[in-house]
């Protein structure tokens, strides 16, 4: 769908800003540096096999982008086009307190990089990447000068593959995706009621038996860790407990507080099972696990969950009963700080820090410990008012389907906050959270990306940098950016429509187009079917759709446009029409190839409105651009059609609501 206004080619002396994230400091030079063949990279002072590697994948990145051949300058060279200027190599184990910062200056004559370390030396590398342009005949870098820093420390993505097991390539692509966004963290939720996901050769029924047989085997997990520190990004493990461990009592029954025979939990939601923190040995257990993960993930934290435990099993065991009493334990909120604190000191013992969410928060509470807020900034205030690092996760939940601009205009310290600078500064940053009940391999790119790309710039870039229409003008941008990397959440959504339609699309062009005009004003809706299992196929339309499609923005900068002055706008109104016509046509093939799909069926009601849709629009552009007044009644029964589309159906949505509803009410009634 064309946006608001078509875009101008401009000269190649001008700096068009398609960063993302924004960098801290920016300032726009004069002229060009041109990408030819000629174009060489090196460092010239320290270098390692990392910042090599870096690079190396750099230079592949521009040869795609480009289409030119690019040789590999000598690592000493002081006379390359780039030259890249690096102190060290920064910490052997990444920290929270790693230096990322970096400065680049692009002129005429050539580009310099400098960084602290080689952390801060990918980054620059990535905005780099960034700033080639081209101005239809050749490809250049505009002059500008940048000095970078991030605004948080933590910036990260959390991924479920407890609900929903997620092979090593998917997870590699999203570290790639990371990496160009300038996100450092990688959240990796290995535990939970539906699968136990990582290899214990201390604990071997831990997969044998809670895994169905998909897990990562050790191996995996270190290539996987070495692989995200190439692109400086650090991997959080979690081990979810004492609640959310199902899997776990599938093959050691012994660790749960109430006997029974275990089985990997197909549904979703809050279970009672839960460990025993009454036996010494459940935490003889937990030092040998926690002890072999310690070797197999170097990052100082380890993220031990602790959230949803509802003490059901704990309330109704009378020896554990007896033991609250015996230690003073008042309920189970105490009963599980006691676990948290016994768990804390194993992680000490292997030299981890803990991370948990809201819920471990408790007087016992080591110093040393961060808190990972799902609740809110309220509860992440709590925390960091007592004394506790702190990150955001509470609105940056990917799973909730939300748009770009919600996650975007979420902040870690709000411009309102009560927090002093002492207590500001705890707040390490945030975590984009991928929750995979209704994810699976297949379209979880689709449900991270780009949109993670807006919660990245939220926490690198500085809070002056909030303009909503500017972060979609660059979003799409780094959309395609990112898709060629490998990442899928573009081509995934033709992908599955294919899917849908079957055999009826193969022979018929048309139809596939018609499928795309209907999609392509969908997002998903929910709430998804509440019988829905770790078994259930994702073979439906709402699965094949992305959350927050171009049209939803593009559209509504459209209409906003066009309604400053309907009666002078020619080029906006001939979009529409255009736009409108299209969803008219598209109805009789639409109906045909839904009647030859039994899994396209439940979009017939969206095919079948799609049309009134068009209808409603092409003539609400009519009357405004006429200057003239609709018929009595005619605002009134366009209404009643935009209100009956606006009801949930088939688990999907229309973009294109509130601004038809904008058209509508600004004509004329007679």
């Amino acid at each position: 769908m064309a946006s608001a206004q078509s875009p101008v080619q401009p000269p190649r002396s001008v700096f068009v800003n398609t960063l993302m994230p924004e960098p801290a400091h920016l300032a726009v030079g004069s002229g060009s540096l041109p990408f030819t063949t000629s174009f060489t990279a090196a460092t010239d002072s320290f270098h390692d096999d990392r910042l090599d590697d870096a690079v190396a994948r750099m230079l592949k990145q521009l040869e795609n982008h480009t289409g030119l051949q690019i040789a590999l300058a000598p690592m000493a060279s002081k006379t390359a086009t780039l030259l890249i200027t690096v102190d060290g190599p920064g910490e052997a184990v990444q920290s929270v307190d790693e230096n990322e910062s970096y400065s680049l200056e692009v002129t005429r004559q050539g580009a310099h990089l400098k960084a602290a370390t080689d952390v801060g030396a990918m980054h620059g590398l990535q905005t780099f990447l960034q700033l080639v342009q081209t101005d239809g005949a050749q490809f250049f870098v505009p002059a500008i000068s940048i000095q970078d820093t991030p605004r948080f420390r933590w910036r990260g993505l959390m991924v479920d593959c407890g609900r929903h097991y997620m092979p090593v390539p998917v997870l590699l692509r999203i570290l790639d995706g990371m990496a160009a966004v300038k996100m450092n963290v990688f959240h990796w939720h290995l535990t939970e009621d539906q699968g136990f996901r990582i290899e214990s050769k201390v604990f071997p029924k831990l997969t044998e038996m809670g895994s169905d047989g998909q897990f990562y085997t050790q191996e995996q997990a270190r290539e996987l860790v070495a692989y995200a520190r190439e692109r400086g990004i650090r991997v959080v493990p979690e081990f979810d407990m004492p609640g959310h461990t199902q899997a776990w009592f599938v093959g050691y029954p012994e660790l749960a507080s109430a006997e029974g025979r275990f089985q990997i939990e197909r549904g979703f939601g809050v279970f009672d099972p839960v460990m025993d923190p009454t036996r010494e040995s459940t935490y003889k257990f937990l030092d040998a696990f926690i002890g072999e993960m310690a070797s197999i993930f170097p990052d100082e934290y380890m993220h031990i969950g602790g959230d949803e435990v509802n003490g059901v099993e704990w309330k109704n065991n009378p020896r554990i009963q007896k033991f609250m009493r015996a230690h003073n334990l008042s309920d189970t909120a105490a009963l599980q700080a006691y676990f948290s604190q016994r768990l804390m000191e194993i992680l000490k013992k292997h030299g981890k820090r803990p991370v948990g969410w809201d819920e471990i928060l408790s007087p016992r509470l080591p110093r040393d410990a961060v808190v990972q807020s799902w609740r809110g900034f309220a509860s992440l205030a709590a925390s960091v008012k007592q004394g506790y690092a702190g990150i955001l996760s509470k609105g940056y939940y990917l799973a909730y389907l939300d748009p770009a601009e919600k996650f975007y205009l979420v902040d870690p310290i709000p411009t309102k906050s009560d927090l002093t600078p002492e207590q500001q500064a705890l707040i390490l940053g945030g975590e984009a959270c991928m929750w995979s009940v209704y994810v699976n391999d297949t379209i979880i790119d689709s449900r991270i990306w780009p949109r993670t790309a807006a919660i990245a710039e939220r926490l690198w870039s500085p809070r002056s940098v909030n303009n909503v229409d500017d972060m979609y003008r660059r979003l799409w941008v780094e959309s395609v950016r990112l898709e060629a990397l490998g990442l899928t959440h573009i081509t995934q959504e033709d992908m599955s429509l294919r899917e849908l339609a079957g055999p009826a699309v193969a022979a018929s062009a048309p139809g596939i187009d018609a499928l795309h005009a209907l999609t392509s004003v969908l997002q998903p809706g929910g709430p998804e079917d509440p019988h829905r299992n770790t078994l259930s196929p994702f073979s439906r339309l709402i699965f094949a759709l992305p959350p927050d499609p171009p049209s939803r923005h593009n559209f509504e900068l459209l209409v906003s446009d066009y309604l400053q002055a309907p009666a002078a706008h020619d080029a906006q109104r001939a979009q529409l029409a255009a736009l409108f016509e299209s969803w008219i046509a598209a109805q009789p093939e639409l109906l045909r190839l839904i009647s030859s799909s039994p899994l396209l069926e439940e979009a017939r009601p969206r095919a079948e409105q799609l049309a009134e849709l068009g209808t409603t629009g092409l003539e609400a552009v009519s009357w405004l651009s006429s200057g003239q007044a609709a018929p009595r009644g005619w605002k009134e029964q366009k209404l009643t059609v935009l209100d009956e589309a606006e009801k949930l159906s088939a688990a999907v949505r229309f973009t294109v609501l509130e601004p038809l509803r904008d058209l509508v009410n600004s004509v004329k009634d007679k």
